[in-house]
């Protein structure tokens, strides 16, 4: 009983649930807004509701973190400009869509399993919390090194169709999230004497660039192509196609929750994930995926937002973050007089739950504020060329200065868009570039940690691998994704299958 009463709290407090609502309806325009991300509006709201009571605060910051991770796929559907890393793979499939004029059912359809996914990733989180984090420390240096590999491998279902070509933009990415300082020794790599490249190229910096300046100037070869108008007619999707997408829904959850629970990871690499695994299961799709395939617009959804309960079972259990936006929430809670981690569960464990309702009321307004004013945010689409670029290279500017306050940051973008849009002329993806460019931290850091722990010996290292569970099924997991990859595979081994299953 004491459980659902903490449950309940941000529920019956119209103060709080307002505070709630105003959180998530400002997250999903943040998270909407390239540059702005869910990780720097929680860390502005720090700053002014540190004197606040701890319910107040936590209740706008949690709404502000659910409605921000949905939110990054309003313009990816729309503009094929990623609000957050997260919606990345949600552009491959959402803006076909809406080039095809069904951008509201698009929209319609990612809130309705963006939802789903947050359920799912609540649920979990209030009844397997402390078995989950368990697990996810059992994680050793080389097995998050070994899942940036995994996650690298997914090259091939960005890639278009040329493997060849998929490989090169995630070595790419690689080459590029490795600029800066090394991160054990402080050494400088590939900044060549340049001061300002001591911090790296900001990721986001170059997704807006791959993504929206290279598509406005993409844009500029179709300048008189007739506009297509966005039926509208239908927001909330047919009762038919949420049953034909929810094993795929709850399948892709899950992968989130548990992505979500490895402390650094988070829901950018748990949609990539998903969307893979969605391409892998889905045999005959109606849409060819990165054309529009309805599954490879689901399948990320529900596993960013899904990510977002995993990122706090770590958090509340063992005060680890989850991800960046967790990591500031840890910093609240101690401002609050809190102590995240194992004694809160037992100290004070009416936070647990007044937390797990209020990730549960935010979910919901996210359903509420993400299936209204669609109508008016698709007419963005409806733009004719001459207005709709400039609002792309508008949009694309602010949000890279927005990063850190940096002209550095806008020039980074412009480049990229340039380099982005020649990719594109060429046939090179550019999905795996961000791809790259995100996994590079987590693989370079965790082999250094990695070899380290081994004193150097790569011997050492891979006869460990086949010694624990968990690094064996990683390993095993690699090498079957590469092989699967392989022409091998696809021209000789694959089409057996097929016919043997149609037999």
């Amino acid at each position: 009983m004491d459980a659902f009463s903490y449950f309940a709290i941000s529920w019956l407090s119209p103060e709080l649930l307002g505070l709630t609502a105003l959180g998530t309806f400002l997250g999903i325009y943040v998270g909407a807004i390239p540059g702005l991300s869910v990780t720097m509006a929680v860390s502005i709201l720090i700053s002014f509701t540190f004197s606040w009571d701890v319910n107040y605060a936590l209740c706008l910051m949690v709404g502000v973190f659910m409605g921000g991770v949905y939110g990054g796929s309003r313009t990816a559907i729309l503009l094929n400009i990623p609000g957050a890393p997260s919606a990345i793979a949600t552009a491959l499939d959402g803006y076909p869509l809406a080039k095809k004029g069904l951008a509201g059912e698009a929209i319609g359809l990612s809130t309705i399993m963006s939802v789903v996914g947050g359920f799912v990733g609540i649920f979990v989180l209030s009844i397997a919390a402390p078995s989950i984090s368990e697990f996810a420390l059992t994680f050793q240096p080389r097995d998050y090194m070994m899942l940036g590999v995994l996650g690298i491998m997914l090259v091939g279902s960005l890639s278009g169709g040329s493997l060849a070509k998929g490989i090169f933009a995630g070595a790419f990415g690689l080459l590029i999230g490795t600029v800066g300082l090394d991160p054990m020794t402080a050494e400088e790599r590939f900044t060549f004497g340049i001061v300002e490249l001591w911090d790296g190229i900001n990721p986001v910096a170059v997704m807006i660039g791959l993504f929206g300046i290279s598509e406005a100037l993409h844009q500029l070869h179709h300048m008189n192509k007739a506009v297509v108008k966005q039926k509208i007619t239908r927001i909330i999707p047919k009762w038919m196609d949420v049953k034909k997408y929810l094993p795929l829904s709850l399948q892709s959850s899950f992968i989130g929750v548990i992505v979500g629970a490895l402390p650094g990871t988070g829901g950018d690499i748990a949609a990539l994930m998903a969307y893979d695994h969605a391409k892998r299961i889905t045999k005959k799709p109606e849409v060819e995926f990165g054309k529009g395939a309805k599954e490879g617009l689901i399948a990320p959804e529900a596993a960013n937002n899904a990510a977002v309960g995993g990122a706090y079972i770590p958090m509340l259990t063992l005060g680890i973050p989850g991800d960046a936006v967790t990591a500031v929430f840890i910093g609240a809670l101690f401002i609050h007089g809190l102590n995240p981690g194992p004694l809160l569960m037992v100290e004070q464990p009416h936070m647990f739950w007044f937390t797990v309702g209020n990730l549960t009321l935010a979910n919901i307004f996210v359903l509420i504020f993400g299936l209204t004013g669609i109508k008016l945010f698709s007419k963005i689409v409806e733009c004719p060329k001459g207005i709709l670029i400039p609002l792309i290279f508008l949009l694309s500017v602010v949000g890279a200065y927005a990063i850190n306050n940096s002209v550095i940051d806008i020039w980074w973008m412009l480049a990229f868009g340039v380099f982005g849009y020649f990719m594109r002329q060429y046939g090179f993806p550019v999905g795996p570039v961000i791809l790259g460019v995100i996994l590079s931290s987590l693989t370079d850091e965790n082999w250094r940690r990695a070899i380290l722990s081994e004193r150097g010996s790569l011997v050492d290292l891979f006869s460990n691998l086949l010694t624990s569970p968990l690094s064996v099924v990683l390993l095993f997991t690699i090498i079957f994704i590469l092989f699967s990859q392989s022409p091998i595979w696809t021209r000789w081994i694959k089409p057996k299958l097929l016919r043997s299953k149609a037999n």
